[in-house]
């Protein structure tokens, strides 16, 4: 079973509270470390460049300096901003963590940095140069980002580089999240940059990158941001959990059809995935999805397979999505309704993600083929059934359990409390019958 990762954007998140990092009250780490989370991902803790911050203050004239704190990704070092406390804060926030057994990941970002890096000077020989000149960071998709200058995956010294980044980011975590990681894949790299990079050489880089990486630190945990159908390429270069970025546009935009076919892939790809609806990059769940259909896919990911991402803000039905160059979060009021609803997913979730993952079947009756729009799965003990439509549905779902036929079995719903009685004979023979409403949902414990 993945890790259950909650992610914060930490600049806005300290600004608000007032504090650094060594400086967050005891009771505020209690409410972060909730129970059912395994990790805090504090998003964006690097040295922030001053001249990316210039190039991003001139391209928004309308926003006003104090809201500006510059990029986490146009990152000049890493070392913890003074700003946010600097490294002896971050080590206070890693204790306060671990002591309430909750992990700490950490961002890199592979692919560029600022262009007030040390390295611009000191070694450009690790840059893609163009025009006599750095290049400016990219995908081979868009237009280039102007607030960063372009590393070179081909490049030998830019790979030892990382590797010591690397190495000095996991002395201060458990868990690493390598931004855009599919772009330092040689085929891509080479096809972005061309005869820029040069030759591609004989090694991939992940795998070189990873293998010298856990020679030093073999347990830290590494997830890739991926996209462009590269998870398990990258899972196989080393990466212990890949974004699943296509299961999310599914449950934003298709049917349960299409989910069920999703899930449908081996095990072993998916306890690599890590499942989510909302992080910095994408627009929050709340403005995103109709409320129903948002319960619904929150019960899929959060009872799925391999590991889980919650962001900030998501649990209390933030709607604006803040620009990560911004220093503070707009006044949002508070659902508490929806957050009392997440906080008991999250810890049913981990009561429910118990043993070995198995699909479900479903079957309906001639006269009623609703049973479609149902997605069904199991863990040892417990069973998850989803109504992914704005109808009401009915079905039969298999169960995947041979226990005794005799008496009755106990089947506790974790989200809400109720309590069913069913036949065993009849569990066994005919399946669970369920009866949901638009978007609902059961996640259950068999007694």
């Amino acid at each position: 079973m993945g890790p259950v990762i909650y992610e914060i954007n930490a600049w806005p998140w300290l600004a608000g509270l007032g504090v650094t990092l060594g400086e967050v009250p005891d009771e505020v780490w209690d409410e972060v470390a909730a129970p059912g989370v395994d990790a805090v991902w504090l998003m964006g803790v690097w040295e922030r460049s001053p001249a990316g911050t210039a190039i991003f203050r001139d391209r928004s004239p309308e926003t006003p300096p104090e809201e500006i704190s510059g990029s986490p990704y146009c990152v000049r070092g890493y070392r913890v901003d003074e700003r946010l406390g600097g490294p002896e804060g971050l080590a206070r926030a890693r204790e306060q963590l671990r002591s309430r057994g909750v992990r700490l990941f950490l961002d890199y970002v592979p692919n560029h940095v600022a262009p007030d890096h040390p390295a611009v000077t000191e070694h450009p020989e690790w840059f893609v140069h163009e025009h006599g000149v750095i290049a400016h960071g990219r995908d081979p998709y868009f237009p280039p980002w102007p607030d960063v200058l372009q590393l070179n995956a081909f490049a030998p010294g830019m790979r030892d580089a990382t590797v010591a980044a690397l190495s000095g980011i996991a002395e201060q975590c458990d868990g690493i999240r390598c931004d855009m990681a599919m772009l330092m894949i040689n085929e891509i790299f080479a096809r972005t940059w061309g005869d820029s990079a040069g030759p591609p050489p004989a090694e991939e880089f992940w795998p070189l990158v990873i293998g010298r990486l856990r020679e030093r630190h073999p347990d830290v945990v590494l997830v890739a941001e991926a996209y462009w159908e590269t998870e398990w390429l990258l899972q196989s270069q080393g990466f212990d959990h890949c974004y699943d970025k296509r299961l999310y546009d599914r449950l934003v935009h298709e049917d349960a059809g299409s989910i069920r076919k999703h899930l449908g892939a081996g095990l072993e790809y998916q306890d690599k995935l890590i499942r989510f609806l909302e992080n910095h990059d994408e627009p929050r769940a709340a403005a995103t999805f109709p409320a129903g259909r948002a319960r619904a896919a929150a019960v899929a990911i959060a009872t799925l397979p391999g590991a889980t991402l919650w962001h900030d803000g998501q649990f209390e039905g933030r709607h604006i999505r803040l620009a990560v160059q911004l220093a503070r979060f707009p006044q949002e009021p508070a659902d508490l309704e929806l957050r009392a609803f997440y906080r008991r997913l999250v810890a049913a979730a981990e009561q429910v993600r118990q043993g070995t993952w198995r699909l479900l079947n479903t079957t309906g009756w001639p006269d009623n083929q609703s049973h479609q729009d149902l997605l069904a799965w199991a863990w040892d003990s417990a069973v998850v059934v989803i109504n992914f439509s704005d109808h009401p549905v009915q079905g039969r779902v298999e169960m995947p359990w041979t226990g005794p036929r005799h008496g009755d079995r106990r089947l506790t719903d974790r989200l809400d409390g109720r309590v069913f009685e069913r036949s065993g004979a009849d569990l066994a023979d005919s399946g669970l019958y369920v009866d949901l409403p638009p978007w609902g949902t059961h996640v259950l414990s068999i007694g």
